[in-house]
């Protein structure tokens, strides 16, 4: 970690306004020798990786609130500091990004499955995919990417918010793609729907179409749930879940997706989700270390 990675004392995001959230963006890119708290690395031919924002160290509040509608698994609340500096993609990864990447090792989606084209999330992708993908992007570039944690993706999605949705108590289409007709069943695990069948409509849109969080962080809730890095966990105060045997780990996905409901796309939201699964709604975001 860069010894200009963080500041002290760490700020509490939960009291800062809009304006003092970008201020604190800006001073953490001038801390890590960034022109722009926007910025994009090169690939090794010069040709431009996906776009990223900075997400500046401070503390926040994860997980449910205790007055808000959520199943068990999304709590408790909890204050966590997130004590460095780092790198979010600006959008969830596209096609046309996750493409380059296939035609430079040679990846190749399977014939029988949904694939979509140019700045639509990219879809049908495993979660060891994702991080084949930022292995490459860190060899190419010469700078470390991998899947964000639980944590830091909602630190980054929340951007100093501690209401249910990045922007507000409630949600609204110009802020999130998602299924305005489904409502939430806090007695009921979530557990995503099969939509494995190729017959099915994917709902996904192009990204950049919806307002940013605080932070212009696009599609960060709604459009396609987005893979971490974290094994499940049954809520926040129990243990990694370890897969029996040579069966898959699973792990934790956010945001929720066109499929799904507003309740799903609440920043405290997460689903359980195989690192081998493939799906029309599911998909990932990036981060950069700084």
């Amino acid at each position: 970690m860069n010894a200009n990675n963080a500041f002290s004392p760490t700020p509490n995001t939960l009291t800062l306004s809009g304006h003092e959230l970008i201020d604190l963006q800006v001073k953490a890119a001038q801390a890590q020798g960034l022109p722009d708290f926007r910025f994009r690395d090169r690939l090794s031919n010069g040709d431009l990786a996906p776009e990223l924002v900075v997400i500046p160290a401070g503390t926040f509040e994860y997980g449910a609130a205790p007055d808000e509608a959520a199943p068990e698994q999304d709590r408790p609340r909890r204050t966590a500091v997130m004590g460095y500096n780092f790198a979010m993609g600006m959008y969830p990864i596209t096609t046309e990004e996750f493409e380059v990447y296939a035609r430079a090792t040679g990846w190749q989606p399977r014939e029988e499955l949904m694939w979509l084209s140019g700045r639509m999330p990219v879809i049908d992708v495993r979660q060891t995919d994702a991080r084949d993908y930022c292995a490459w992007l860190s060899r190419e570039t010469g700078h470390r990417y991998r899947l964000p944690s639980e944590l830091e993706w909602e630190y980054a999605c929340r951007a100093g918010a501690a209401t249910p949705y990045p922007n507000g108590d409630d949600l609204s289409p110009d802020e999130a793609v998602y299924n305005i007709d489904k409502d939430l069943d806090t007695k009921r695990p979530r557990t995503p729907r099969d939509l494995s069948s190729r017959m099915a409509r994917c709902g996904a849109k192009e990204v950049g179409g919806v307002r940013a969080n605080r932070w212009g962080l696009h599609d960060v809730v709604g459009n396609v749930w987005e893979f971490t890095l974290s094994p499940w966990t049954n809520d926040h105060d129990s243990p990694p879940v370890t897969p029996q045997s040579d069966n898959p780990q699973a792990v934790v996905t956010k945001g929720g997706s066109w499929f799904d409901g507003p309740a799903d796309c609440r920043a405290a939201s997460r689903c359980r989700r195989l690192e081998n699964e493939l799906d029309i709604n599911l998909g990932f975001r990036i981060l950069r270390e700084l």
